[in-house]
């Protein structure tokens, strides 16, 4: 098989730079290494022999290779382009091509996967998961459900919240999120009704070792100490598997949340706002996911639904 023609040199020369130039690890160098030996793969199979003869078309065409045939992740694919990236950009600079043709290419990092969510139904199967027959937590596990569902929250948030951020009077809760921003969450009844029986009935008990190793969190574990993230992780998956819904994690919760919330009716910002997002675009991804709503809207208003 045939090499192009001046690929190996423009290579050597390449890895010549990164080495001198950017002093870049040789694990890291060998890393470029094969992802450019895959790149030479896709050249050979496509004729083409010259580094100028690269189009944009074709890099965009060998990223689909790597992502669906190869059945790369779109991190392994990032850094597959970052390299091909560097590669011409490079090759640019040196005036050993005349035009960029990766400078156009889109970052896999934008491939956003639609996230799972529960359907109302669903979601109330899990809810209701949390019951007598449960276990003796079950009031704890049921207010941490119906929390987490009422205002999106990541189960960090949730176990950090402390009793007096529960403002009962307003239907509240004082969240403090990522980067310690905080926020005001509204809570429905369902959940105001679940917090209460368990802050009154079961709290107090978990409370008996007085301490002070609840560490004045709300939620707390069997022995009386702040219920942990991983912890959070493990009852979620335990109620799902109790309610036969599959694989179930907190962070879908968030998900069927917003998705609801959307498709009730609920204003993009207003969404964005409640899940603690500095960026809409992160909250935009839910817009992608109930077509319910717009099929119902074509069907009662297009002329041949």
């Amino acid at each position: 098989m045939a090499t192009p023609s001046n690929y190996d040199q423009q290579v050597r020369d390449f890895f010549g730079y990164l080495r001198v130039e950017a002093g870049l690890s040789p694990a890291t160098l060998e890393a470029y290494r094969r992802d450019l030996d895959l790149l030479q793969e896709h050249l050979l199979a496509e004729g083409i022999t010259c580094c100028n003869a690269v189009t944009p078309k074709l890099l965009a065409a060998h990223v689909r290779y790597l992502h669906h045939d190869r059945g790369l992740q779109a991190s392994s694919v990032a850094r597959h382009l970052s390299t091909i990236r560097m590669l011409f950009r490079y090759l640019q600079a040196s005036n050993r091509i005349e035009s960029d043709p990766a400078r156009l290419l889109e970052t896999p990092t934008r491939w956003k996967k639609l996230p799972d969510v529960l359907s109302p139904k669903k979601m109330k199967t899990l809810i209701e998961a949390a019951n007598p027959e449960y276990g003796r937590l079950w009031q704890r596990d049921r207010a941490l459900v119906e929390l987490m569902y009422a205002g999106g929250m990541r189960a960090s948030e949730v176990a950090g919240i402390k009793p007096d951020d529960f403002k009962e009077t307003m239907a509240v809760v004082m969240i403090t999120g990522k980067g310690n921003k905080q926020r005001l969450v509204p809570i429905g009844k369902p959940a105001i009704a679940s917090l209460k029986q368990y802050v009154e009935e079961l709290r107090p008990k978990l409370l008996r070792f007085g301490d002070g190793r609840d560490d004045g969190r709300l939620l707390l574990s069997n022995t009386g100490r702040p219920l942990e993230r991983v912890a959070i992780w493990q009852i979620i998956r335990k109620l799902a598997k109790n309610a036969d819904l599959g694989d179930v994690h907190p962070h879908t919760l968030r998900h069927s949340f917003a998705t609801h919330m959307l498709a009730g009716g609920a204003d993009l910002r207003i969404v964005q706002e409640l899940l603690g997002h500095s960026d809409i675009g992160t909250t935009q991804i839910y817009t992608h996911i109930d077509r319910s709503q717009l099929k119902a809207v074509i069907a009662k208003y297009h002329p041949r639904p």
